[in-house]
């Protein structure tokens, strides 16, 4: 039987729990290398509404070839929760903590999950790709341009890249699309 964080919380802490922390919402909870399958799974047992999201990929071996469902994003569960059950969330093993910012848990855009799951139920083929963000150095892989390095931009919804030709103190920006780009370490 799962404790609730009412029972949990001690004389000092009256008062935290509000009707935010008692709204279902998206959080990303960060899991130990490889263990996202089994977190579902027990995720599921304790009743807790996850979402991992998988591609389909071949990978070979010396003696043969197989086809293996990989998550999205590796090393995270998506769980929809009240912040108030977390404990329910915290407590099952190979979960390493929820995602968040100065001692805080951040909930993720319930739009963002929802179109994650829409477009992967309807047939959306996705692959993991590096974060790529705005106002890093990166390098373009192919095309006439390919090898060159600018600063990433967006505009309009779309990627663009600025080379910059340091002699000449002049910049061109070529639009790009994100799979043609990885980042300049």
């Amino acid at each position: 039987m799962a404790v609730s964080a009412v029972q949990i919380l001690g004389p000092r802490d009256r008062g935290i729990l509000s009707t935010d922390s008692l709204q279902l919402r998206w959080y990303a909870a960060y899991t130990c290398a490889n263990h996202e399958k089994r977190v579902r799974e027990q995720l599921e047992q304790r009743s807790v509404e996850s979402f991992l999201p998988v591609y389909e990929t071949v990978r070979r071996w010396k003696d043969r070839r197989m086809q293996l469902k990989m998550p999205l994003f590796p090393g995270y569960v998506f769980v929809r929760m009240a912040l108030a059950d977390r404990l329910r969330v915290l407590q099952v093993p190979s979960v390493v903590r929820l995602v968040g910012f100065n001692g805080q848990m951040s909930a993720l855009p319930d739009e963002e999950i929802e179109g994650l799951k829409k477009g992967l139920a309807g047939g959306v083929r996705a692959e993991p790709h590096p974060f790529l963000a705005v106002g890093r150095r990166v390098r373009l892989r192919s095309g006439p341009l390919a090898g060159m390095q600018g600063i990433l931009l967006r505009r309009k919804g779309k990627f663009r890249v600025v080379i910059s030709i340091d002699l000449i103190q002049r910049a061109v920006a070529v639009d790009a699309e994100a799979t043609d780009l990885e980042a300049v370490t």
